[in-house]
């Protein structure tokens, strides 16, 4: 049962650090929204929006990549147009 127990908090354990690898934590005013990455990095595993311009959330390539704009529309922080115009300006 002791061997038993142990695989299952390594398996906890592996799932949980894929689990962080996988997603961005961002922190869009009181709330923690969850993105997709598109691979498995630790880079902006955490990143928080408050205070920071629309503009410079968007030039991060990670984050737009993943899809950090669509996102910012869904909370309102942005319009579809204004998102087509930022991805237009970095290239996406």
């Amino acid at each position: 049962m002791n061997r038993l127990k142990k695989l299952l908090i390594w398996v906890v354990a592996g799932f949980a650090f894929y689990f962080i690898l996988s997603h961005h934590f961002i922190l869009i005013g009181n709330s923690v929204k969850l993105l997709r990455k598109s691979e498995l990095t630790l880079d902006y595993t955490l990143f928080s929006a408050k205070g920071k311009k629309i503009d410079s959330i968007i030039a991060i390539p990670e984050l737009r990549r993943d899809g950090i704009g669509q996102l910012l529309v869904d909370e309102g922080k942005l319009t579809e147009d204004q998102l087509e115009i930022l991805m237009e300006r970095y290239g996406d």
